[in-house]
């Protein structure tokens, strides 16, 4: 039986069956549910342009796909794990650029999403984004990429060996242009964070029947907001492999955000200077920016941080439809509105979520706050690029009139990851009451570094290079 795309019931991958099963079988780790990669290499890889080339690009990325492991492998060593802590193996994952594909002579196989053909390199991607000019991006961004080759586990003899043995692969004109490097964070409960020290990753897509089980008796449930997303949300039949009903990838974006925490701190107390908060309430203050409390607590659901764990993300905005208690232009709310958006209806919103697999990079000095070398390396999952990472960074976040909420002023950008010209905002003074005070938005301290788009294909595509 076809594996069905637009079925709003997650998938049973213990269960699964026929076309099911070999789905899971031939598509790469990470993508329905992410692997541990605490310790996370990204190789950006440039093909050479002679007649040999497509052979000799085609060879490497075959002998490289034995490395990569499927996503059933994946779920069936994390419940080894649980049953017996096995460790399993590393990860690795294989993207391509259209670039990639026209240099492995396959440019009529290309996926053929309209943001993927052009790249975020192209002036209209730029300018829709509100991205930098290229000459301010990382050098090895500024030029082609072809492929990327992720390499990660939880500890780093493993991810450092794995990554070796890719090295050793490459021959002839395949040579790395780039390189990045994610350590993950955590806080003193083993939270993840991200540098300017907020838990970060809680709130995603769900798309198997497992993993809801384990949301709803391992968290605060599923009552209020359903992560459910149906597989054509993360999915799409891979153009360039033999059996268009078991094969499948994904569209992949990859971002370097560097973060400026002492500017960041600032903001923080500078907000909490303009409304004149005191004592532990200045916490509020950061609250307001990301949506949340550094430990993870909704602003959404109380006025103080300190809600049990682990994390809660069974929330909605329906109790706080003025934005009394998290304002419009928190980052949570920008970037999931869950329903309060007023542009679109509930399920409208929710197409345009992605499933994020962000790792932090840089080095920190006890408790430095540095003002560059610093940041996200932001990677999502997607089965449109148009409409969702476009439209999330550019309708939402980048977007000073989202959400409208009438005669009000408008709430302006996402106070982290917006981009573009940050007018005053208003803030509630008190936690829950409606009268609130205009107050200078967060200064930038986000800055995009430079990214691309990628495909990663499926397993047979590879395999039979």
């Amino acid at each position: 039986m076809p594996v069905d795309l637009d079925n709003p019931e997650p998938l049973s991958w213990k269960n699964a069956t026929g076309d099911a099963d070999t789905m899971l079988q031939n598509l790469q780790a990470n993508i329905l549910k992410g692997h541990i990669r605490d310790h996370l290499h990204i190789l950006l890889l440039q093909f050479g342009d002679g007649p040999e080339v497509p052979a000799e690009a085609r060879g490497f990325l075959a002998r490289l796909a034995q490395l990569v492991k499927s996503a059933k492998t994946q779920l069936e060593e994390l419940e080894e794990h649980r049953r017996s802590r096995t460790q399993g193996t590393p990860y690795v994952g294989v993207g391509l650029t259209k670039a990639g594909y026209d240099r492995l002579g396959l440019s009529d196989r290309a996926p053929s999403n309209e943001a993927f053909q052009r790249g975020m390199r192209a002036e209209s991607t730029r300018d829709k984004l509100g991205d930098p000019e290229i000459a301010q991006w990382e050098t090895w961004y500024q030029d082609e990429i072809h492929a990327v080759v992720l390499v990660g586990d939880e500890g780093p003899v493993p991810a450092d060996t794995r990554l070796q043995e890719i090295e050793a692969l490459l021959s002839g004109s395949i040579r790395v242009v780039g390189r990045e490097r994610g350590r993950a964070l955590h806080d003193a409960d083993g939270r993840g964070i991200e540098h300017f020290g907020y838990v970060d990753g809680r709130s995603q897509p769900v798309f198997l029947s497992e993993e809801l089980d384990q949301e709803r008796r391992l968290t605060d449930g599923v009552s209020v907001w359903d992560p459910t997303q149906p597989l054509g949300r993360v999915l799409v039949a891979d153009p360039a492999a033999l059996n268009s009903t078991t094969d499948f990838g994904s569209y992949f974006v990859l971002r370097k955000l560097e973060q400026n925490v002492r500017a960041f701190r600032e903001a923080e107390e500078e907000l909490a200077n303009a409304l004149k908060l005191v004592n532990s309430d200045r916490e509020r203050a950061g609250a307001m920016l990301v949506g949340r409390f550094k430990d993870g607590t909704p602003l959404a659901l109380q006025g103080g941080a300190g809600a049990h764990s682990p994390v809660m993300n069974d929330f909605t905005y329906a109790s706080d439809g003025v934005a009394d208690k998290c304002p419009f232009q928190a980052h949570i709310r920008k970037t999931n509105p869950r329903g309060s958006g007023h542009f679109e209806s509930p399920e409208g919103e929710r197409r345009h979520l992605m499933a994020r697999r962000g790792q932090t990079y840089g080095e920190r000095v006890n408790g430095d706050l540095p003002e560059g070398g610093v940041g996200l390396l932001f990677m999502a999952f997607n089965s449109d690029l148009n409409d969702q990472f476009e439209f999330t960074q550019a309708n939402w976040a980048n977007n000073d009139g989202f959400p409208d909420h009438g005669d009000e002023p408008a709430p302006g950008l996402d106070q982290v990851i917006g981009q573009g010209e940050r007018p005053p905002a208003a803030w509630p003074r008190v936690w829950g009451e409606p009268e609130g005070q205009e107050a200078p938005a967060a200064r930038q301290a986000v800055t995009m570094k430079g990214g691309e788009y990628f495909f990663m294909p499926s397993l047979p595509f590879l395999r039979g290079l």
